[in-house]
């Protein structure tokens, strides 16, 4: 696994090297720093040294304040972590008065004062605010009890994002950090994570960014990425021995909004898919989601489902398209809850070697774009008021389409338009009306003014 393999490189009491963890999302590369990190800070504290053992850099503060959640549960979760002290330093981080001074079960310390007063073991941060901490003499408090062997790891999370000029500042940085400090050459542990950047077999012109980020080597075998199994790797000798039943009120079973629990739905679309086998005594038993497992490696859907998805991401409404194929006839055109069915039991499985791991890494995306300009086709008949936005408009639509606005009192919506005046149509020119409605703004649904400009409808 590449979470083992990055512990083996990146703990300090085995092979501590300059590692670039380039591993898909959703594959935990969060933990495959953190916890060699961890692993370090408090071995380092219990020996009695203060100071910033760690630091860790990422591009954006919504990710900074994310991550600083998931490290303050581990803290608290894990006996060996107990003690130490994680904080965050990020822009914006005004609070309550006298909140984020210590660690909590959810939260670490986020209070500036406090960090000044008593430097973290481990601190979070973004680039901007880093080059502040090495010029504001009220920051230098932060590293004073730092030796210059204190620092051992810096780590910089979705490295990819650091490009042209941010990549330039960044690296020199990390070059006045290392001279503030006076890290001796090679002490340091550079760490560079990324989805983005990896998927090739030549790892040179990662390892030379790198480099020129870190100005630290990179050598040929710094590089954590994912081994995959093909298909049959994965099935190993499974052979095909359960097909989809379909039965009279297969379709009202696989209705999801009738089940009050998730565990009611796996019971009962188990019994769906697997028509054949013993019901559940409970879902939640580790030993039958293991098994569970074991019987969808045998499914001639879920075989169907990995074969379609093995190159890489697949659009849904294409996955219910050929999974189609080998469904019974009754059952192809209600596919979408076949699929959807199907994808619960298989994110509901564990390895069948251990509980501990999902069957396999499942990622659903859902795109969603911005309600901008949204206009409506003018009809009579509401079933044909279709909704839209402006950009995706022909040339020369069929029908009128007009931008829409809403009362902000009976919140009453209505279709807005203009008059020219000297004319006897209204406009359908949708830059017009929005210049002279909404002053040129790019509004969604605008609240309903009281009295209309000029020449508007």
């Amino acid at each position: 696994m590449h979470q083992e393999a990055a512990w083996t490189r990146l703990a300090s009491n085995q092979q501590a090297s300059n590692t670039l963890v380039a591993t898909g999302t959703g594959s935990g590369k969060t933990e495959c720093f953190l916890y060699p990190l961890l692993d370090h800070a408090s071995r380092a504290k219990t020996e009695g040294e203060q100071g910033i053992k760690a630091l860790v850099i990422y591009p954006m503060n919504a990710l900074a304040s994310d991550q600083a959640r998931r490290i303050a549960e581990l803290v608290e979760k894990i006996p060996a972590f107990k003690g130490l002290r994680v904080g965050l330093f990020v822009g914006g981080q005004a609070g309550e008065p006298g909140s984020g001074t210590t660690m909590t079960a959810s939260g670490v310390i986020t209070d500036r004062d406090t960090l000044r007063r008593a430097p973290p073991d481990i601190l979070l941060t973004n680039y901007k605010m880093l080059d502040y901490l090495l010029i504001r003499p009220r920051d230098r408090k932060l590293w004073e009890k730092n030796t210059p062997t204190t620092l051992r790891y810096v780590v910089v999370d979705e490295l990819h994002t650091f490009d042209g000029a941010q990549g330039t500042d960044l690296a020199l940085l990390l070059r006045r950090l290392r001279a503030r400090l006076q890290t001796p050459e090679g002490h340091l542990v550079c760490v560079g994570t990324s989805a983005t950047l990896g998927g090739s077999t030549d790892t040179k012109p990662l390892r030379d960014y790198a480099e020129q980020v870190f100005g630290s080597a990179f050598p040929s075998d710094s590089v954590v990425t994912e081994n995959r199994k093909s298909v049959a790797d994965f099935l190993g000798d499974a052979t095909i021995e359960h097909v989809l039943q379909w039965q009279e009120g297969s379709a009202s079973v696989l209705e999801p909004a009738k089940y009050p629990t998730q565990q009611a739905a796996v019971r009962a679309w188990f019994a769906v898919f697997f028509p054949d086998q013993p019901q559940p005594a409970d879902v939640d038993d580790a030993a039958w989601r293991m098994a569970l497992g074991d019987l969808l490696k045998k499914h001639l859907l879920f075989v169907n489902l990995l074969k379609l998805a093995k190159d890489g991401a697949v659009m849904l409404a294409d996955l219910q398209s050929q999974l189609q194929g080998p469904l019974p006839e009754a059952a192809r055109r209600h596919i979408g809850r076949v699929l959807d069915a199907l994808l619960v039991l298989v994110a509901w499985a564990r390895s069948p070697e251990t509980a501990a791991m999902p069957l396999v890494t499942m990622r659903i995306q859902l795109w969603m774009r911005e309600l901008r300009r949204m206009v409506a086709k003018v009809a009579a008949d509401p079933q044909k008021v279709e909704l839209k936005a402006s950009a995706d408009l022909k040339s020369k639509p069929v029908g009128m389409y007009l931008p829409l606005v809403q009362c902000s009192q009976c919140h009453t919506t209505a279709w807005v338009s203009r008059l020219p005046n000297g004319r006897n149509k209204l406009s359908d020119k949708l830059d017009e009306i929005y210049n002279a409605w909404f002053g040129g703004r790019r509004c969604s649904v605008p609240p309903l003014r009281r009295r209309p400009p000029a020449g508007t409808r």
